[in-house]
């Protein structure tokens, strides 16, 4: 049975030859290498994690072992994800586009929406998989995504735990402060340390650097520039900040980039629409539109993250 179509349309002049459709979610985790990426991973891939206790000791003529070595493991498993579209052509023989597709009764799909369509598709993808990466939970068509993993993590120490309260201008700079504060002394000032936040708080921050937050940032904030705060990537207290668009509102998860991974099997195919006229094969009038893909996501050491409102 073909996906359902619907074409609502009233002819009121010459097609444009362009289609619009409402606004997506940026992808912006693995399109800006936010997280690390593990790419060809058939099945699974094991995160070896190794523990050295005290090394050092008073010394004398003897030999004296007395360190431990402790070897642990994560497992990041992708899993296998599909989009299966079907499309009849007969309505749109009836639309402002079917002179495109060909005076034979052997016609095709409009180029023009074919074109738009996959590209749609691949955008809609995009959105989905960012919003697993950060806020996803297991359920048909979805994977955990870091959120979820962490809130599960009995092993993620307490005072890394911060509760979250509803963020804007006029408290996020304490807020984030909780955040940088609960971090651990061996990953402060890490090179790859990121502070990721949902786009509530990115945007309150934005604000409050223009100065209309209630720190005493001044009236015309950051280099006197009001609210024209326009920053790839800002920074609290030397922390590197940025927007995962994926993560829900008045959370942040602060860990370094080496830390935080996705997994999958071919980047490729994140962006792969296959395109099956059925016509061809089974003599009917329909249009398959396939992708195939899989992802995951997991971390590897959870002492060395801090969360916030999880």
């Amino acid at each position: 049975m073909a996906t359902s179509t619907t074409i609502q349309s009233t002819y009121a002049g010459e097609f444009a030859g362009k289609y619009v459709s409402a606004a997506l979610l940026s992808g912006n985790t693995i399109a800006n290498g936010l997280i690390e990426v593990k790419p060809n991973i058939k099945y699974k891939e094991v995160l070896k994690r190794l523990d050295l206790g005290a090394l050092t000791q008073d010394n004398d003529c003897d030999f004296s072992d007395n360190s431990t070595v402790t070897l642990t493991e994560r497992i990041i498993q992708p899993k296998a994800l599909k989009v299966n579209l079907e499309l009849c052509k007969e309505p749109f023989r009836s639309d402002w586009e079917a002179e495109s597709m060909g005076f034979s009764a052997h016609d095709n799909l409009p180029k023009n929406f074919s074109d738009y369509f996959i590209a749609l598709v691949s955008a809609k993808i995009a959105q989905k998989t960012e919003n697993d990466i950060w806020s996803g939970t297991e359920a048909n068509g979805s994977f955990d995504g870091f959120s979820t993993l962490l809130a599960a993590d009995a092993d993620l120490p307490a005072a890394q735990k911060i509760t979250g309260t509803t963020i804007d201008a006029s408290n996020v700079i304490d807020e984030l402060g909780s955040v940088v504060d609960a971090l651990p002394k061996s990953i402060y000032g890490a090179d790859d340390l990121f502070l990721y936040v949902s786009q509530n708080i990115w945007r309150a921050y934005k604000r409050s650097l223009g100065g209309f937050g209630t720190q005493g940032l001044g009236a015309n904030g950051v280099n006197g520039q009001g609210n024209n705060q326009d920053l790839t990537i800002q920074y609290f207290d030397g922390v590197k900040v940025v927007c995962a668009n994926g993560l829900a509102n008045n959370v942040m998860i602060a860990s370094t980039k080496s830390n935080l991974f996705f997994g999958t099997g071919l980047l490729s195919d994140h962006n792969e629409v296959k395109v099956l006229d059925m016509s061809d094969t089974l003599g009917d009038e329909n249009v398959r539109f396939i992708m195939k893909y899989t992802a995951a996501v997991q971390y590897s050491i959870v002492e060395d993250i801090v969360t916030y409102g999880i």
